[in-house]
């Protein structure tokens, strides 16, 4: 099994620490579960403090960073849960889908597992209106690669229901899109790592340059200066919720 965050996980638990208002929605959409699956449980953000956890991983450096203790926590990955069926009342994954292997057999694992509903936050590969992408273009074909279309849930789940979850300004979280109003963010190699998105495309450092000197010499502003004045950004990113 080729685990990447086994290879880029480093920091992730310092550099990728869950929002609140981002957890909120997620937690809200769980219901009254009380037991519930984190499916690519990473370092083991947003998991629900108040309810137990059975954390699947299969990275041992994600499982090494964790800060929270799980009810359970397996090592294994998506397409493969070793737990009976109907074993929980519920099941979550953040921004995990993008790196199974059999993204439709994952999710027919974790249907079998979870009772209740299934709550999702991934990535809408049709939403390109970014800043981002001026400098680094080829985020745009790794996304539409590895995330599904949104109309795929459904085929894969049935019926869902799909919230856009806006990201504050000042997001602790620090994926791709997180720093949309600190463009500075994207220059720092540390910040860059903790995205998965930046380890998988060519270019890095030509457009880390451009953005630097468009930073420098007021372009950046010019073109994106509105940003300025927003506390909040639809960056593409939604809940997807299964009943």
């Amino acid at each position: 099994m080729s685990v990447l965050y086994d290879r880029i996980g480093l920091n992730y638990a310092d550099l990728r620490r869950p929002d609140p208002r981002i957890a909120a929605p997620i937690h809200a959409a769980l219901g009254d579960s009380q037991t519930v699956l984190n499916i690519g449980a990473g370092t083991g953000s947003y998991e629900p403090q108040d309810r137990a956890v059975i954390a699947v991983e299969p990275s041992s450096e994600m499982i090494a960073q964790r800060r929270h203790p799980a009810a359970q926590l397996i090592q294994a990955s998506a397409e493969d849960i070793p737990l009976p069926d109907d074993h929980v009342d519920a099941a979550m994954g953040v921004l995990t889908l993008h790196h199974w292997s059999d993204q439709a057999r994952g999710l027919a694992e974790v249907r079998r597992v979870a009772r209740g509903p299934i709550v999702l936050l991934t990535f809408d590969p049709s939403f390109t209106n970014h800043w981002l992408l001026d400098y680094f273009p080829d985020n745009e074909s790794l996304d539409a690669a590895q995330f599904p279309p949104m109309d795929q849930y459904a085929t894969w789940l049935g019926p869902v229901e799909i919230q856009t979850i806006p990201i504050p300004h000042d997001c602790t979280d620090g994926f791709l899109y997180a720093y949309w109003r600190r463009p500075h963010a994207y220059l720092d190699p540390r910040l860059r790592a903790a995205s998965s998105t930046f380890h998988r495309i060519p270019g890095i450092e030509v457009g880390a340059a451009r953005l630097q000197s468009d930073l420098d010499d007021g372009t950046w502003t010019a073109r994106n200066g509105h940003l300025l004045d927003q506390e909040t950004m639809d960056c593409g990113y939604r809940l997807v919720i299964a009943r």
